[in-house]
Parts: structure tokens; C-alpha cells; sequence
């Protein structure tokens, strides 16, 4: 009797049909694989605010860099440009000059040239505090790549807790029906891979993004290394110049 073993067959397989769009899977997934889902959607969300946050600040910091860079050495004196730019602190070249420029008019107050040994003081409290603004400045611009770097690192074996958590399920409901049909093993194995999936989803971007922005830090980070050298530079033949008599170049006050 073939059409009454189809039939049966056909009732079996029915009563076995599952969702299988990404909805689906998330509904019929146990507490535990939809908390881990749920973990890795919101660990992708953040990542990509992150990114684009990055993405944005780091052009917008290299475009005002390049203005403020321009300016520095058209050959404006430099109390003009810093009584123009200090109040504008938010930008980390800015604030760098700034930092520089504020210890320099503290130690050349009074306009009297200064001892040797005062001058070498001078330049490195100007030096210092360069440096120092630099560092604030970058630690505020990595904020969120720890997050990244983090994501990247342990969403997979995020996704690969809830598909093994889901592949146990689903041998239990094997050894509770003892049934191996595909239509009863397919389901729980799709739930447990769609975990994995999600997690290569929130890793694999976050991954690559924590990579191309550390190397746009970096190079950023340089940026305003060198300019601190080339300011501290100028600022030292200035003393030089006020110690002989001469002139410096770039005016500093």
C-alpha cells in the first residue's frame, strides 16, 4: 500500500516542519542560545556605532589638521595664531600647540632673556607638556577599541558556546523521541549554527575595523609627534636667537 506509507510519511514530516527563517530560529531556540543571540545582536549594534564614530572622527581630525597645519606655517606669528586657537581645545593638534604654547608664555614672561640652564628647563617643561597633551588626547580618541579588539577576539566562541549548547539540545530531543529523522535532527542543528553565524557576524567587522583603525591612530599619533618636535624645535632657536641677539625664524611672542 505506497500511498498509504506516503501518507503517513507525509503526516510525520508535517508534524516536524519548523521556521526556518532567522525569526524562526531565534523563537524556537532555548533560554540559553537566545541569550547568547541576544549577547552578540547588541555586541554588533555597539560595534557599528563604534565604526562609524571612528570612521568619522578620524577624517574629521585629519582635515582639521591639515587647515591648522597650513595656517602654522604660512608664516604667521605664532601669539596670533594661539590667541586665535585656544579657545578651541576639542581638537588635539589644537591642544597640543595650545599646551606647548602655554608653557612657553609662562616660562618668557617678563621678556628678559633667560640663563642657559633656564632655557634647557623651558624646553623641556614644553616638551612635557606636548607630550602630555598628546597622550590625553589619544587615550580620549581610542576609547571604544578595547571594545572592538574584544569583539573581535571572543565573539566566535560566543557563537560557538550556543551552537554546542543547542547541538546537546537537540541530541536530547533525539534520545527523547528516538527518532533520527532529518526533520527532527535539521531544526535544532540550525538553530545552533545560526549562534555561530551571529557571532562571525559581530567579529568579523569589528576585527577588521579595530585593524585599520589602529593603523590610522597610529599614524595620527605620529602626526602629532612630529608637529610637537618641529614646534619645540622652532620655539629652541628662538632662544637661541634671543640668547645671540638674532632672530629664530617663526616669531613666538
Amino acid at each position: 500500500m505506497p500511498d498509504a506509507s506516503n501518507a503517513i510519511e507525509t503526516i510525520d514530516l508535517g508534524s516536524y516542519a519548523h521556521d526556518l527563517s532567522m525569526w524562526g530560529l531565534f523563537m524556537q531556540a532555548d533560554i540559553i542560545v537566545k541569550a547568547v543571540m541576544i549577547m552578540l545582536l547588541l555586541a554588533s549594534l555597539w560595534s557599528w556605532s563604534i565604526i562609524f564614530g571612528k570612521r568619522s572622527t578620524l577624517k574629521k581630525l585629519n582635515r582639521k589638521a591639515n587647515i591648522f597645519e597650513d595656517s602654522f606655517w604660512s608664516g604667521e606669528p605664532l601669539d596670533k595664531i594661539y590667541a586665535r586657537v585656544k579657545n578651541s581645545k576639542q581638537d588635539p593638534m589644537l591642544s597640543t600647540f595650545a599646551a606647548g604654547m602655554e608653557e612657553w608664555q609662562a616660562g618668557v614672561a617678563g621678556g628678559m632673556p633667560l640663563k642657559e640652564s633656564l632655557q634647557a628647563s623651558l624646553r623641556q617643561r614644553v616638551e612635557r607638556a606636548m607630550n602630555v597633551a598628546i597622550s590625553r588626547e589619544m587615550n580620549a580618541l581610542e576609547r571604544g577599541m578595547t571594545f572592538l579588539a574584544s569583539v573581535g577576539s571572543t565573539a566566535p566562541f560566543i557563537g560557538l558556546f550556543g551552537t554546542v549548547w543547542g547541538i546537546m539540545n537537540s541530541f536530547s530531543s533525539i534520545a527523547a523521541t528516538n527518532n533520527t529523522s532529518l526533520a527532527v535532527v535539521a531544526p535544532g542543528i540550525a538553530e545552533a549554527l545560526f549562534a555561530t553565524a551571529l557571532g562571525l557576524v559581530a567579529a568579523i567587522p569589528a576585527a577588521v575595523s579595530y585593524n585599520v583603525f589602529s593603523s590610522g591612530l597610529n599614524r595620527y599619533a605620529d602626526r602629532l609627534e612630529a608637529f610637537a618636535d618641529e614646534f619645540s624645535a622652532i620655539l629652541s632657536r628662538h632662544l637661541d636667537a634671543q640668547e645671540h641677539g638674532g632672530k629664530g625664524g617663526k616669531k613666538a611672542a
